[in-house]
């Protein structure tokens, strides 16, 4: 996990506070485990002064050779964006297309080029290793990956650059509590919410 200072902790969990990004009650992540805590960071990011903050601090981490910073959408667009930008390089995203992740809208990765991947938030990596998989496939060096929110608790085994760590419990979906206590079910984020006990 990233090393933070308290300081910028400190900030990053404020403006979460502030932009109330942070939500409660029964949630399917999309990578389809069920959690009690849900963090929105399309809200965080509402703002530009906290987006051009995240992204800066973000940028601050990535210590390596890099030419491209790639992200999958939706979340990860404006935050990847901000962080190319503050470094200067080019950045590109991945989107759904009947469920799998595909590089399009004319984008294009060379042999040897050198990609970071940045999500908002990552869980279980499931996205970002997709993302990763996606570079590859092209022939690109995925040289690491970051994000503002890191919920993960080192389960991924990546090296995760973040300027936040949480460890809320997750359940998979046939052992949820709160299934099995009828608590109504909601999948945030950028795809449809569905609403069922």
């Amino acid at each position: 996990m990233a090393l933070t200072t308290v300081k910028e902790n400190e900030i990053v969990e404020l403006m979460m506070k502030e932009s109330g990004c942070m939500l409660e009650g029964h949630f399917e992540l999309s990578s389809g485990v069920h959690t009690e805590i849900y963090f929105q960071c399309a809200k965080l990011l509402q703002y530009p002064k906290n987006a051009e903050y995240a992204g800066s601090k973000l940028a601050d981490l990535i210590s390596i050779d890099v030419d491209t910073i790639l992200s999958p959408a939706v979340g990860g667009i404006i935050i990847g964006y901000v962080v190319a930008r503050s470094l200067n390089l080019k950045s590109l995203f991945v989107e759904r297309k009947e469920g799998n992740l595909s590089l399009r809208r004319g984008f294009n990765l060379k042999p040897g080029e050198k990609v970071f991947i940045i999500e908002d938030v990552i869980t279980t990596a499931k996205s970002a290793l997709e993302t990763a998989a996606i570079a590859k496939s092209f022939g690109a060096e995925v040289k690491g990956f970051g994000c503002i929110l890191d919920r993960s608790n080192g389960s991924t085994g990546l090296d995760i650059k973040s300027l936040y760590q949480v460890s809320p419990v997750i359940y998979q979906p046939d052992d949820c509590p709160l299934c099995k206590a009828g608590i109504p079910i909601e999948k945030p984020g950028s795809k449809a919410k569905v609403l069922h006990n």
